[in-house]
């Protein structure tokens, strides 16, 4: 999976180009909340509105303990810590991500409740039956082995805890345009079936609570942001600082691939049982 971590790996160094583009537009570091860091750490189709869904969906209490398989730069994570008031541990199998997670997580007062750790997501090392909710958001797509994946999920969560699986199928409208934000080419980039993942939850163990397809809400997104870019110019810092010049490309591609339907964005809520 070095393939995988590799495409993740911009040029240079990811932190210091984060910090250097906040401090070009004038943000002040040490007033940091994590929703200043959205357009950047939020890696994944409608960004923090997801993650917020999210949050609604493990039903989250201060107490929780919370796994996120394939964490990123910790967006998602710090969201939920901040607005839940739980601790999240992250998991990303790329070590730089990781790296810039906990730094980010200190500019934004929120090491206390998010830790990352560098690692398989089908094959995390964390004790069974050890968190109390689990998600996994766009990650999928670069594991081929989707059942590893899921029964992991399973495997690390308490009893009557729940997961949410966030992520990118392929759809009904032929091959993906490459490249996308998550893969160059076909290569390392493996999208399931939505038929597919009604059976790989069941068979992982999951109850299957629901299945919200938000494929009309992304295309959406996509637009506004494009158009948003065009009109305003880019934030201080966007995917584009670790996607490097490809991020133009990527994104008209994934206007294309939601409008022809050729992938589709859906979020299952599942649940072990107790």
């Amino acid at each position: 999976m070095n393939q995988v971590s590799d495409f993740y790996t911009g040029p240079g160094k990811l932190l210091a180009a984060i910090g250097s583009a906040l401090d070009a537009a004038g943000v002040d570091r040490t007033a940091l909340r994590p929703v200043d860091l959205a357009a950047v750490d939020e890696f994944h189709i409608r960004g923090r509105r997801a993650t917020l869904e999210i949050l609604e969906a493990l039903a989250l209490t201060a107490n929780s303990h919370v796994l996120d398989l394939g964490s990123g730069l910790g967006g998602p994570a710090r969201t939920l810590a901040e607005v839940a008031g739980c601790t999240v541990t992250g998991v990303d199998l790329t070590p730089e991500f990781c790296e810039v997670a906990g730094a980010l997580s200190e500019w934004t007062g929120m090491s206390g409740r998010t830790r990352f750790r560098v690692g398989d997501a089908t094959a995390t090392g964390l004790p069974a039956e050890s968190v109390d909710a689990a998600l996994t958001m766009h990650v999928a797509m670069n594991i081929p082995d989707k059942p590893a994946l899921y029964a992991e999920a399973f495997r690390v969560l308490r009893p009557g805890g729940r997961f949410v699986a966030y992520d990118v199928l392929q759809g009904e409208g032929g091959e993906v345009h490459y490249p996308v934000p998550w893969a160059a080419d076909s290569s390392t980039s493996f999208p399931a079936t939505l038929e597919e993942m009604r059976k790989f939850l069941p068979a992982a163990g999951f109850d299957v609570i629901s299945e919200l397809d938000s494929t009309e809400e992304s295309l959406a997104w996509f637009q506004k942001m494009r158009a948003k870019i065009q009109r305003e110019g880019p934030p201080p810092v966007t995917f584009a600082t670790f996607l490097g010049d490809s991020f133009a490309q990527m994104t008209a591609n994934q206007v294309a691939n939601l409008a022809e339907r050729r992938i589709r964005t859906v979020m299952f809520v599942c649940s072990k049982p107790a």
